[in-house]
């Protein structure tokens, strides 16, 4: 396991190195440059070319991608060109609140996705197998800012049960300490029961947002994985013994199918951690993805080259834990 563990994490460096080399050149294929967005519309040439110089952006492209790698290595990832922030600190101050959302939804998309997948299994060709495929379907389809403005014009708008935009209300944030970070967490921490209601109150639509990809598709693969399982001829012996059909679907089926569910929910939430983009930026919410989204606007290099860096790095990790995860489901499973 040790040697497995240590191979994967060898296997990080050339990843690593690639997204690095892909973010570097994306980026300055963007048009636009950094140093007259700083510098203002105002500034005169001479103050662009001092501002460049200061920057380092007037040197080869391969000489500031190795200062980037190099910087890197040392676990430095630079100061924002247009805050001056150590671009570390805002990740560190920002990363919560994605992780916290992500985890929402891709809760929403296990609670609900793993059941309706095995109840379309099980009824198979029946109205309930009809109704999750096309809700997956439908899943899929709608783009993700077209429902989260959707559900703000309804939910926010119309009949204002829910918050439109941020983590927690002004009037509840000026006597709210956070102490991790994670607003759930903290409110429970600190003991404040109206924090907690507002805190909740102002995730769900934006959980419910970006949860609904996921969802369909854990419902979708969920399915599939319950039809193969259930016509194996282990599952016919275990109805032939006389075990209930509520024991044959969770004790033996469902159990043989969790390889390619849990696979499916790790790349999803490897994939909201780092496509959060337009649900963050819909729903005014302060984590990575919004601040990645500002960065390229403002063409703040190492803001989105250190962002990018960092949703990679955790990206990889939650895969790895995915994969470590196959032998405590499938004991046949193993690593040597």
């Amino acid at each position: 396991m040790s040697q497995y563990i240590l191979r994967r994490l060898l296997g990080l460096v050339p990843v690593l190195f690639g997204i690095t080399l892909a973010v570097f050149l994306l980026l300055r294929l963007i048009p636009g440059d950094p140093a007259i967005v700083l510098a203002g519309e105002r500034a005169t040439p001479e103050q662009i070319a001092a501002l460049r110089t200061q920057l380092g952006l007037d040197r080869p492209l391969w000489l500031q991608y190795f200062a980037f790698v190099g910087n890197l290595l040392q676990l430095k990832l630079g100061n924002s060109i247009l805050s001056g922030i150590p671009v570390i600190d805002e990740i560190r101050s920002r990363w919560a609140a994605t992780f916290e959302l992500s985890t929402a939804a891709i809760l929403i998309a296990i609670i609900l996705g793993i059941p309706a997948g095995i109840i379309a299994a099980v009824q198979k060709n029946r109205w309930q197998d009809q109704v999750t495929i096309a809700g997956s379907l439908l899943g899929v389809s709608l783009p993700v800012y077209w429902l989260g403005l959707l559900l703000i014009y309804l939910f926010s708008i119309t009949l204002r049960w829910l918050p439109p935009s941020g983590r927690i209300s002004v009037e509840t944030g000026f006597n709210f300490q956070p102490i991790t970070g994670f607003y759930l967490l903290d409110t429970v921490l600190r003991l404040n029961a109206p924090a907690l209601i507002d805190v909740i109150a102002h995730l769900i639509l934006p959980a419910v947002t970006l949860g609904t990809i996921p969802l369909a598709i854990v419902a979708r693969i969920t399915r599939s994985a319950m039809l193969d399982v259930l016509s194996q001829d282990y599952i016919r012996t275990a109805r032939a013994k006389g075990l209930s059909n509520y024991l044959v679907i969770l004790r033996h089926a469902l159990k043989n199918a969790l390889l390619p569910i849990n696979t499916t929910i790790g790349l999803q939430f490897g994939t909201l951690l780092g496509g959060a983009i337009l649900t963050e930026t819909i729903f005014s919410w302060s984590g990575i993805g919004s601040w990645i989204y500002e960065g390229i606007l403002a063409r703040d290099y190492p803001v989105v080259q250190g962002g990018v860096v960092f949703v990679a790095i955790v990206f990889v990790l939650i895969n790895l834990v995915v994969d470590l995860s196959y032998a405590l489901i499938d004991p046949r499973v193993r690593y040597e």
